[in-house]
């Protein structure tokens, strides 16, 4: 890959790409080393979504599908174990990027059952368990910024372990997890941890913001509204990184960097367009901003290294005009706060949905290995 890739400029940019999409066979065949040596790959996210559709196309998971059923493995056992395997391989693949970065990328993430959203203390235990059963020092452990999950992320990070905090879609949310991560980092100090070792990243959520209020949008059909059309997703994101800004600036971060921690990244997920009217790579092109990480899907990666826009920081210095955004919008007759409450509230129930298509497609296999 020549040096002028869009993506080599991104990187540049100071974005890390991550890879939004896990398979067995990703890792069996190369192609996730191939995307890391020659597409600027740095990390992978997964989500039950994600491990839905890599088991539904399952032939790569055969020999341990029949090795589970010989042992009489329970559906849910196996579902930990078939992901679970996936992930560590994923962190042997990116322990060199690990290495390299000194911990910052080369980050992979899996999510805690999502039929857990809703409970701090099992959400908890679940974080707690799939560090141990991974046992990588490159992962990631994803809860979702519920509010139930707030103080998840606080407890998990207090004993030291690296957290992706997701389905954040509102920046008053984002600075409720911000918050959450600065306890967790002082717990974790007052405990004994190397604050050094911890990383952590907060996922806001991009292109179902636009889905949503252009859904909206359309509704009202109106001449204020439609001239909003498309324009919200990139705002919220801008507003979301001007709150790091200010959150990462001040003295309590301070003290705690000086003791060695790692700041809480933005990660731009769900950066695939649904909007065929949008350019295809527009979630990526806009929201260019050193230090913040965008996970995207194959397609989008691939359609970035094509004809990618990289121009420069795209995030910082946009909080005012993105609030003009977001004041039209209001003005024009869209509940922002309902807007939010739904797209989170729908996130977790697909994932829920997924999750229950997996835990599907494991029984059935494990059915007709048993014969």
């Amino acid at each position: 890959m020549s040096d002028n890739n869009p993506l080599a400029a991104l990187s540049e940019a100071g974005v890390s790409i991550w890879l939004d999409d896990l398979s067995r066979q990703r890792l069996t065949t190369g192609n996730l080393v191939d995307l890391i040596e020659n597409s600027h790959v740095v990390g992978v996210t997964t989500n039950p979504t994600i491990f839905a559709g890599a088991l539904s196309n399952g032939a790569s998971y055969d020999e341990q599908v029949r090795e589970l059923a010989a042992r009489g493995a329970s559906v849910d056992a196996a579902v930990r174990e078939i992901t679970t395997t996936d992930v560590r391989n994923a962190c042997d693949v990116f322990r060199g990027t690990w290495e390299r970065t000194d911990g910052l990328d080369g980050r992979v993430s899996i999510e805690v059952d999502p039929r857990l959203a809703h409970d701090t203390e099992r959400t908890v235990a679940e974080a707690l368990d799939l560090w141990k059963t991974v046992d990588r020092p490159n992962l990631m452990v994803k809860i979702p910024a519920t509010v139930e999950g707030l103080p998840a992320i606080t407890r998990v990070l207090a004993e030291g372990i690296s957290v992706n905090v997701t389905l954040i879609f509102s920046v008053d949310r984002y600075r409720d997890v911000m918050d959450a991560f600065l306890a967790g980092l002082e717990q974790a100090k007052e405990n004994g941890h190397d604050l050094a070792s911890v990383h952590s990243v907060a996922s806001f959520f991009v292109s179902r913001v636009d889905s949503e209020v252009d859904k909206r949008i359309d509704a009202l059909d109106t001449p204020a509204a439609h001239a909003q059309r498309g324009k919200a997703a990139i705002a919220n994101a801008r507003l979301a990184y001007s709150a790091f800004e200010d959150v990462f600036d001040g003295d309590r971060w301070g003290a705690l960097a000086e003791a060695g921690a790692n700041p809480q990244r933005p990660l731009w997920a769900s950066t695939g367009v649904k909007d065929p009217a949008y350019p295809d790579t527009r979630y990526v092109d806009e929201l260019v901003g050193d230090g913040v990480v965008n996970t995207m899907p194959e397609k989008t990666l691939h359609a970035v290294a094509d004809h990618g826009d990289i121009h420069g920081n795209t995030v910082a210095g946009k909080a005012s005009e993105a609030k003009q955004v977001f004041d039209s919008l209001t003005e024009a007759g869209i509940d922002i706060d309902d807007v939010y409450a739904v797209l989170e509230s729908e996130g977790v129930e697909k994932f829920e949905k997924s999750w229950t298509e997996l835990l599907d497609t494991v029984t059935a296999q494990l059915d007709q290995a048993k014969g």
